[in-house]
């Protein structure tokens, strides 16, 4: 179908007024989440529903990645407008480092913050695999590749000279592998410090043990991999299972300033805070949860975040 010259005068004249009054043309939203098994991926969904009902007119698609790593890829290579990633990966991307040696994302930065994720270790209770060092020569999955677990797994394991056997693939092929007795166990992160539902349904079946790291070797990640910290487990956390000590790290919706603007930006992260109880919804622990404070906070400690989604956390803390 041709547009003339006068059609496209007539659109351009009509796209100014809607300017002029107050409202803006809309644009769709690509969202770069996780595996579908995964509860991340849930409340992920949750946040699509949170952005069109923040604003309107906006349509959101939410689509599987293989999380924080891949994420960034995506968004470097302008495939999507806004990922889930951890503090290390946002960090390491901006400051070329990890899996982003010598290819920096200078300009990736943060809009909101939603949880504190925990990295567990689940492995086959009849595995003989105790600690992290019982790994050498075991067939163990560490994650989605690209995904912040992958990453993070690799990088210990590296690092403590533990030669274990790396099976990559799906969450789903781990879980398979894990019940076929192909694979000792699997590293993910979890929400908040809960026991995932992939764990959950894998237990309903295996009898699983979770390992942590040692005090030193947790020393030697903390001070080699910036943004991850480490909590310790209380016992019980699954069956028969002690007090460990595991990685942690927030989560983060990011994007780059070079594929969202600042106003964009800004109704993001307005449009999550103001639609929280459909994340509540979906992810029961976030009742009570101040997302306003807990973006300030890590703003105030130097996550670099989006100048669109500073100008929205700070008016909403001031209120």
């Amino acid at each position: 179908m041709k547009v003339t010259q006068l059609g496209k005068t007539l659109f351009s004249a009509a796209a100014l007024s809607l300017a002029a009054t107050g409202f803006a043309l809309a644009a769709d939203l690509t969202m770069g989440t996780t595996s579908p098994t995964s509860s991340h991926f849930t409340i992920s969904v949750a946040m699509s529903k949170a952005l069109e009902k923040g604003m309107g007119g906006t349509s959101v698609t939410v689509i599987e990645t293989g999380a924080s790593v891949d994420n960034v890829l995506r968004l470097m290579r302008e495939e999507i407008d806004l990922g889930l990633a951890t503090t290390n990966v946002l960090l390491a991307a901006r400051n070329g480092t990890g899996k982003f040696e010598g290819h920096p994302v200078e300009d990736t930065v943060a809009l909101y913050p939603y949880s504190t994720s925990v990295l567990l270790v689940a492995v086959r209770s009849d595995s003989g695999v105790e600690s992290l060092e019982d790994l050498v020569g075991k067939k163990f999955s560490p994650g989605i590749r690209g995904s912040a677990a992958e990453g993070l797994i690799s990088k210990s394991l590296e690092m403590f000279e533990i030669d274990a056997n790396l099976v990559y693939g799906t969450v789903g092929d781990a879980v398979e592998g894990i019940k076929n007795r192909q694979l000792v166990g699997y590293g993910k992160y979890g929400a908040g410090s809960s026991v995932d539902s992939t764990l959950q349904e894998l237990m309903t079946s295996t009898d699983m043990r979770l390992i942590g790291y040692s005090q030193a070797q947790a020393d030697e990640v903390s001070a080699a991999v910036e943004g991850i910290g480490f909590t310790e487990l209380k016992a019980g956390m699954i069956p028969g299972s002690e007090a460990i000590l595991v990685p942690k790290s927030n989560v983060f919706f990011l994007t780059r300033t070079a594929v969202m603007d600042d106003d964009r930006a800004y109704n993001v992260a307005k449009s999550i805070h103001q639609n929280m109880d459909i994340l509540v919804d979906a992810w029961p622990q976030l009742k009570g949860y101040d997302i306003a404070a807990d973006a300030m906070g890590t703003i105030n400690a130097g996550v670099p975040f989006h100048p669109g989604a500073v100008r929205y956390w700070k008016e909403a803390t001031s209120n």
